[in-house]
């Protein structure tokens, strides 16, 4: 990676895009039948699945029901194939439980679970290819496939990537601009409200970058709010056709 510019002098990066700039996000709703919610996301070159079932009966011991709220249950996992690296990475390895656990904390904040107490709510995640946000490429999918399910949610609860390059917040950062290293976070953001859902930093930042950062991730989970919210009123009316018919 030495002596690879990722901000050019007139301010584009190595795919083009210009700083606060998302990559292409394409999504699609509805995808297995046999799930109680599902979705599809593109990021780029990212691609994530999330399929949902629930609010269902606690499974195992009853002993894990909680009395107030429902238990949500996260877990994730990537292809063999979904990198380069073509290393076995089954489930359950470390990689895998600190991204159920980000998922998990990051949903209980956004899923309405005192509506369901004594039930259990299942998000399952895989990443069939990665190039950077995947994280954020995983909560995208996983939002849409809550939705589809019927969940109630307080919000959307979408997130973005950022990092710092040369003196600019880079939003969305691509797999070669994350491993060019540097200082990076992740912010799962309820766009309504503001409110932050996860936020997880890699390095430190001095005070006035984080906030420049932490504001570029803002955005960019903005934006993708409102590419989102075109998919769910895309689905939405395409089942109102197909139930009118």
């Amino acid at each position: 990676m030495a002596g690879l510019e990722l901000l050019s002098d007139q301010g584009y990066r190595v795919d083009g895009r210009r700083a606060g700039e998302l990559r292409k996000i394409q999504a699609r709703m509805g995808v297995f039948a046999q799930a109680d919610g599902s979705a599809y996301i593109e990021q780029g070159n990212t691609k994530a699945l999330a399929v949902v079932y629930g609010p269902h009966e606690i499974r195992g011991s009853r002993a894990r029901a909680l009395p107030d709220r429902a238990l949500v249950n996260c877990q994730y996992s990537s292809a063999t194939f979904s990198t380069g690296e073509r290393k076995r990475r089954p489930h359950g390895d470390r990689k895998s439980c600190e991204m159920g656990l980000q998922l998990r904390q990051t949903f209980e904040a956004a899923v309405l679970t005192q509506l369901h107490p004594r039930s259990q709510i299942d998000i399952y995640v895989q990443v069939l290819q990665a190039d950077g946000g995947t994280y954020a490429a995983c909560v995208n999918a996983a939002t849409l496939a809550v939705l589809d399910a019927g969940i109630p949610m307080r919000d959307f609860v979408c997130a973005c990537s950022a990092g710092f390059v040369d003196g600019t917040a880079l939003a969305d950062l691509s797999h070669v601009e994350e491993a060019a290293g540097g200082p990076q976070l992740a912010l799962a953001l309820l766009p309504s409200s503001g409110q932050i859902a996860l936020l997880e930093m890699d390095a430190r930042l001095h005070e006035d970058q984080l906030e420049q950062v932490l504001e570029a991730a803002a955005q960019a989970a903005r934006d993708v709010h409102t590419l989102l919210d075109r998919v769910v009123r895309q689905h939405v009316q395409e089942a109102s056709i197909l139930l009118g018919d």
